[in-house]
């Protein structure tokens, strides 16, 4: 476990913040999954007492991304079969109604803010920063959800991004996977710019499902 820096908000209460901080580092994969969440430890890492640790690990159980060994204590949730095909079936339904909006929505600005997009996790992928990668994905995927102009969507995408975002970084942590992002990328551009719904629906059926079997191949490798 690397050095864990609490990001300070002055907005939020202590509890808050570390709550934030540990999600972050988890979804990350820089607490890795199956790794034990010492309060005392992250206590003294983060400079705080283990009142706010105890109530984060509280909240991030009732997350699903820890869970309680009895005689253990907390650890990091592995990624689990079952739970990516959970997840990976609500987010199916969303992006592809969102490509479907997209589609019949997107303004001349918006295809220009998903080429930039597209760009941007070019460059992110010739990098080889995996956090960048993850980030820069997310952002391709947002700018399609923007284009929507449909905030209750949005809003219920939102409240789903850390769940996505753990798999999205076990996905990208794949360098073989790389290339093959960039193209769906482009074909994704491509259809959505063009207003050819069919397809775009199709396209992102495809490769949300591609990175899910991937993820299983990884899990069962490991």
């Amino acid at each position: 476990m690397k050095d864990t820096n609490l990001n300070v908000n002055e907005y939020l209460p202590l509890r808050d913040v570390v709550f934030n901080t540990l999600r972050q580092a988890i979804i990350t994969g820089e607490f890795a999954p199956g790794e034990r969440l010492m309060e005392i430890s992250l206590a003294n890492r983060l400079g705080v007492s283990r009142t706010p640790v105890r109530e984060a690990i509280r909240k991030l159980e009732l997350e699903g991304l820890v869970i309680m060994i009895p005689r253990k204590g907390a650890q990091v949730a592995k990624i689990t079969e079952k739970n990516l095909r959970d997840v990976i079936e609500i987010r199916t339904v969303l992006e592809e109604f969102a490509t479907v909006l997209a589609c019949e929505r997107i303004t001349q600005d918006g295809v220009i803010k998903l080429r930039q997009a597209h760009e941007d996790f070019i460059h992110a992928v010739e990098k080889g920063d995996i956090l960048d990668i993850a980030n820069k994905d997310e952002t391709f995927h947002d700018t399609i959800f923007q284009a929507t102009n449909n905030d209750r969507l949005i809003s219920i995408i939102n409240n789903l991004r850390e769940q996505f975002y753990r798999y999205r970084m076990e996905y990208v942590k794949d360098i073989r996977q790389r290339s093959n992002l960039v193209e769906e990328h482009r074909e994704l551009l491509d259809a959505i710019s063009t207003r050819d719904t069919v397809k775009a629906k199709q396209l992102m059926r495809a490769h949300i499902l591609k990175q899910q079997q991937e993820v299983i191949n990884n899990i069962q490798e490991a």
